[in-house]
């Protein structure tokens, strides 16, 4: 008679330190999760976690605070690129990063990334852009597409009323202090990976001294837009990725020479 033989478990796969043990408060379908598993993912595999900062914004994006397994502090509504920029340079050896969505970053807190990406401030800022108010209730955002329906533009944005979107990545990369500015998305594998990729030399980049970075990532808002969670990511791939092109919009020339 054949015996069998045990099957011994193999873990391909655990939760990473830097990535707290607490259920998520954020809607099916949003990718915030993805992002902070990224995110968590990056700072174990660099080791970075005990000398990490968050700083939270204002929004969905304020509660990253709960997941992310590190030190954090909390910035008033738009001004986490001024609280970021105070903590890095009274802290110089710490890693300092701010999270923040298109409602904070775009709108209210235009003119602190503008300035923080103009003076060269050694930062690391994640960008999530989901085209929407998320939190508040799905008003029309700095960063909403032309015609698309929101809770305060019940017909679409009308770009002759309310101008057109503001492509930030774009808008940063013009900055001589930036150095290294992309532009990610989370509506697939190939694009998550992409993403991990590009956190990876964020922090690189403030690891190294080499000043401002920041990396944008589209992200769905299902519950908002009023789609399954599938839609969202779909409607991603269709209406924001030819909006807002995915790609590298500026990588100063001492960030090209890392290797990862």
């Amino acid at each position: 008679m054949a015996t069998i033989e045990p099957m011994l478990e193999e873990i391909v796969y655990s939760r990473p330190e830097s990535l707290t043990d607490a259920a998520t408060h954020y809607c099916p379908g949003c990718t915030h999760g993805v992002a902070h598993r990224l995110i968590a993912e990056v700072i174990d595999e660099m080791g970075l976690r005990e000398k990490m900062i968050g700083v939270a914004s204002v929004g969905c994006s304020v509660f990253a605070y709960n997941y992310l397994n590190f030190d954090w502090v909390q910035a008033p509504h738009g001004r986490a690129p001024a609280m970021a920029t105070g903590v890095k340079r009274v802290l110089p050896d710490k890693m300092v990063m701010t999270y923040q969505g298109d409602g904070d970053m775009a709108s209210i807190g235009m003119g602190e990334i503008v300035h923080a990406a103009a003076r060269g401030e050694n930062i690391t800022v994640f960008f999530l852009n989901n085209a929407n108010y998320g939190m508040t209730g799905g008003q029309m955002a700095p960063t909403t597409l032309p015609g698309q329906k929101t809770t305060s533009s019940p017909t679409g944005r009308d770009v002759e009323n309310a101008g057109f979107p503001i492509r930030a990545s774009e808008l940063l990369s013009t900055l001589d202090g930036s150095s290294y500015i992309v532009r990610r998305s989370l509506h697939d594998a190939k694009n998550i990976r992409l993403a991990k990729k590009a956190i990876r030399m964020a922090f690189e980049t403030q690891l190294r001294g080499l000043g401002f970075s920041m990396i944008e990532m589209l992200s769905s808002c299902p519950t908002n837009w009023g789609v399954d969670p599938n839609q969202a990511l779909a409607w991603v791939a269709e209406k924001m990725v030819p909006y807002y092109p995915l790609g590298d919009y500026k990588i100063s020339e001492a960030v090209k020479q890392i290797r990862i």
